[in-house]
């Protein structure tokens, strides 16, 4: 449970980003994060080479990685890659403010979901929790983007979370899918609604 504990602080961290921007004035840019993040893909990404084909084998890993991570991307990189293509398609017309309610569904969202109840790589959370899950990111959402883009953006979240689809034998992590998905649903919600 400590190990549990402590990945979820580690996720929390995260929101450090977006609350970065949103209270960093005139030195957190947009471009700031895009360049902040851009530099933790390329650490992570070496990072995840040495551990995956060198057998860089810290201590930290065995405390912050699940079992099905250990041959394969660990969640923390996903996390870092899942932040930076939100952040990285404003580039190409995602609404700044979709990508910060997407990054928060991460941040905040996925570790509260997570301690109240995880599920492995082959099932699905419990009813309750992923319904906790909607109430919170739809929360986190909606000071940024319409009601309607925010419930789509917590509908998509929360089956993100929910449900951990196996792809050739790789684990599509919902540290990934979360922030993705949400911008996604949202972006539609923006558009269409």
């Amino acid at each position: 449970m400590a190990d549990e504990v402590a990945r979820r602080l580690v996720h929390v961290t995260g929101s450090t980003v977006p609350l970065g921007y949103l209270f960093g004035g005139d030195l957190v840019s947009w471009r700031v994060v895009q360049l902040f993040l851009a530099g933790a893909v390329v650490i992570v990404v070496a990072l995840e080479f040495l551990r995956l084909s060198v057998g860089l084998d810290w201590a930290v890993y065995d405390r912050l990685t699940r079992e099905y991570e250990q041959d394969n991307p660990a969640g923390y990189a996903l996390y870092i890659v899942g932040m930076a293509a939100v952040a990285g398609a404003v580039s190409v017309g995602l609404p700044t403010g979709v990508a910060v309610a997407a990054m928060f569904m991460l941040a905040i969202g996925d570790p509260i979901s997570g301690l109240l109840g995880s599920a492995d790589a082959s099932n699905v959370k419990q009813a309750w929790v992923l319904l906790v899950m909607f109430g919170v990111c739809t929360l986190l959402a909606a000071p940024f983007v319409p009601t309607a883009a925010a419930v789509l953006g917590g509908v998509a979240a929360t089956f993100a979370d929910g449900v951990k689809p196996t792809v050739a034998g790789y684990v599509v992590d919902d540290n990934f899918s979360i922030p993705v998905f949400g911008a996604a649903a949202m972006w539609v919600g923006v558009l269409v609604l």
